[in-house]
């Protein structure tokens, strides 16, 4: 008997990985993600698992406890959209995210492309000092009353 794995499948089984993520379950990034695949965030743009990697790796080395909570999942063929919370910690103190990934499946039904939407001036650099400041001036400018 021959088993069909659907995109939803193989959606699941990423996101079940997002969810668990941890430094040493790096290396199971070629279960998920094709040899060439291209992954884009708001600071990386990189492709093949070894360049993949060693964004969370840099994740891992510069945040305390990150974590990925997963909500909603969209499927359409071979794309999928999810939104998810990062959760970390820098410097003792704690930080949230709120954004959302484009996924592409190739025929393997591996990720081709990894596309991740969030806003960095919202979700982070409005959050620090010094630089939060100006940015909250300007987002406050531009709004409309």
């Amino acid at each position: 008997m021959m088993t069909t794995t659907t995109t939803q499948d193989r959606l699941d089984a990423l996101m079940m990985w997002y969810g668990t993520l941890t430094l040493q379950s790096l290396s199971e990034i070629e279960h998920y993600y094709a040899a060439d695949a291209r992954f884009k965030d708001p600071f990386n743009e990189v492709c093949g698992h070894a360049a993949i990697g060693r964004v969370f790796q840099h994740m891992f080395a510069t945040t305390t406890a990150p974590r990925f909570v997963i909500d909603t999942r969209l499927v359409d063929g071979d794309q999928a959209f999810v939104t998810w919370t990062f959760m970390f910690g820098i410097k003792g103190k704690q930080y949230t995210i709120v954004g959302g990934s484009h996924l592409y499946f190739d025929d393997a039904g591996l990720v081709a492309l990894h596309r991740d939407y969030w806003d960095a001036a919202e979700e982070l650099l409005q959050k620090l000092p010094l630089i939060g400041v100006p940015i909250k001036w300007l987002r406050r400018l531009f709004a409309v009353k």
